[in-house]
């Protein structure tokens, strides 16, 4: 274990820092040194201080605003450590982003979760971990070992602590997750609901109807990210219209871009849980409903188990 350990290395590019440090402090590492700094013209510098000849290096980098800065300095953060020599590298994302465009909806459109695949391929990863991917077949696309995570465990053990089964209901925002909130009804032994939703247009959702009985009940709403809180919210409202006595929300992933923390403040909803897999802005944290639980110990535990060739899916069974 200890030959294991001391050819482990974790280095973290800007947007993810604390979350690395979290990983490392949990693993009882020291997080590696890499400074990732701006030239005057804009371009991402890279410099890896610390030895990696020979090390397996994982590096800890959400896809998060600004998506195009993270993902570039990622990608020079590998090409770095591959002319370094590392004995590997693998990109530890644990929000990835482009993750909504993984299909072909109209005509000339293109399928960027792939074109996002190739690059890190290209780059020279070796292997790649993610949490909660908007959509499961996006490990397709990676031409190498791919390790998909799940916050449920965290989010199962917070649940328990704050609601009481017979009086809850988990309820899916639309039919797409419904595999995930009927998952985390069977795990707590509540009922289940579903959301019938139209996008017209990206960022854009009319609630239709409610699929299952929430007069009530407190009612979950679980999804993977919350990005503009538009469905979320209209959710919210149809929910509480059926009778629901609260409206509590879950996601991994808390993107909240735009208009989306002044619409959490106006809506029903009593709380936001999120992870921290990406940083909460002063915005989010001032808003009073949100609130971030730590996805660190779960990666730690997950690159542990890749650097001792254990298993990882046995975390989930």
């Amino acid at each position: 274990m200890a030959s294991e350990m001391k050819k482990l290395k974790i280095f973290s590019g800007n947007s993810n820092r604390t979350l690395a440090r979290h990983i490392c402090r949990s693993l009882g590492i020291p997080l590696g040194n890499a400074r990732v700094g701006r030239f005057s013209d804009g371009e991402i510098e890279v410099e890896i201080a610390d030895n990696v000849r020979g090390k397996d290096v994982f590096v800890v980098q959400s896809f998060s605003d600004p998506v195009n800065d993270h993902i570039m300095e990622m990608l020079i953060m590998f090409d770095a450590l591959r002319r370094a020599s590392a004995n590997s590298v693998a990109a530890v994302i644990p929000y990835y982003g482009y993750g909504r465009q993984d299909r072909k909806v109209k005509p000339r459109t293109p399928i960027t979760a792939k074109l996002l695949a190739d690059l890190l391929g290209a780059a020279g990863v070796n292997r790649a971990i993610s949490v909660d991917l908007h959509a499961g077949q996006i490990q397709g696309f990676f031409n190498m070992p791919f390790d998909h995570l799940y916050a449920a465990p965290i989010f199962i053990r917070d649940m328990k602590k704050h609601f009481v089964p017979r009086h809850t209901v988990i309820v899916s925002p639309d039919a797409g997750g419904t595999e995930r909130a009927r998952a985390y009804s069977k795990r707590l032994g509540c009922k289940l609901a579903i959301v019938d939703k139209r996008r017209p247009h990206p960022n854009v959702a009319e609630v239709m109807n409610i699929i299952g009985e929430v007069d009530g009940k407190t009612a979950v709403i679980l999804d993977d990210m919350v990005d503009t809180a538009g469905t979320l919210t209209l959710a919210a409202k149809a929910i509480m219209e059926k009778g629901a006595t609260n409206v509590y929300a879950y996601a991994t992933h808390a993107v909240l871009s735009g208009e989306a923390i002044p619409r959490l403040c106006d809506s029903p909803i009593k709380s936001l849980t999120v992870t921290n897999t990406i940083p909460l802005n002063h915005q989010s944290i001032d808003c009073g409903k949100v609130r971030a639980l730590s996805i660190a110990p779960l990666l730690a535990e997950a690159i542990w188990r890749i650097q001792k060739a254990d298993s990882v899916s046995s975390l989930f069974i």
